[in-house]
């Protein structure tokens, strides 16, 4: 008989997962559709008039957002850069060893780098250092860096238990193979399943030729 403690927290807990992964999309797709349309709308309001005073600080500011946010997502989905074509070429025991390691070691380096990150913030908030256009404290545009670090460990740390879990080898927490190769692997089921509805479809339409042919023959010797 399952805990009801511990179904309810870990509810709580996925709940939880999916109220940041669409906060992380959110704000990914939010950035860039931000980022691209000020830097356009600089570029034309430079050639006509003059280049906007703040454009410079909201870039930087959204290409912050965009880099610690996708750090997390990309470690979420196994997006991030590793040794793909040596770790696929060794056995499932050393698959699942290494797993460990790289998710351990890169979990370590995450938090660290967290914590080195919410330093440099906090010593920027309470240096009251401000940017120059906009008059903002600087620490706000810094804010988001410990946070995508934090999150990043978080997930190498789900990477290591769902590999504890599950016997397969999982890259990331939600992401079991290759996202490639899953990918032309649902392209192939597409097409397969057109192929075969194709398929039905023309013996049908051979089936009734058949049958047209011999109505069309009776109706000839008749």
């Amino acid at each position: 008989m399952k805990d009801k403690g511990s179904s309810g927290l870990l509810y709580i807990y996925e709940k939880f997962e999916d109220l940041v992964e669409h906060f992380e999309v959110f704000m990914l797709s939010i950035s860039v559709f931000a980022m691209a349309s000020l830097v356009i709308v600089n570029v034309i309001a430079r050639t006509f008039y003059r280049s906007i005073y703040f454009a410079e600080e909201l870039t930087e500011l959204f290409t912050i957002l965009i880099t610690f946010v996708g750090v997390s997502y990309g470690v979420r989905k196994a997006r991030h850069i590793r040794m793909g074509a040596f770790f696929d070429a060794v056995p499932f025991k050393v698959q699942k060893v290494m797993i460990f390691i790289i998710s351990g070691v890169s979990a370590v380096v995450m938090f660290l780098l967290a914590s080195y990150s919410y330093s440099y913030m906090d010593s920027a908030r309470v240096m009251n250092h401000v940017t120059p256009a906009l008059r903002m404290p600087y620490w706000l545009f810094l804010v988001i860096i410990p946070i995508g670090f934090f999150f990043a460990g978080v997930q190498y740390v789900r990477t290591i238990v769902k590999n504890i879990a599950e016997y397969d080898v999982w890259l990331s927490p939600e992401q079991q193979g290759e996202y490639e190769a899953e990918e032309l692997q649902n392209i192939a089921e597409k097409y397969e399943g057109i192929g075969h509805e194709m398929t039905g479809h023309s013996i049908e339409s051979e089936e009734q030729d058949k049958d047209n042919s011999v109505d069309s023959k009776d109706h000839y010797e008749t």
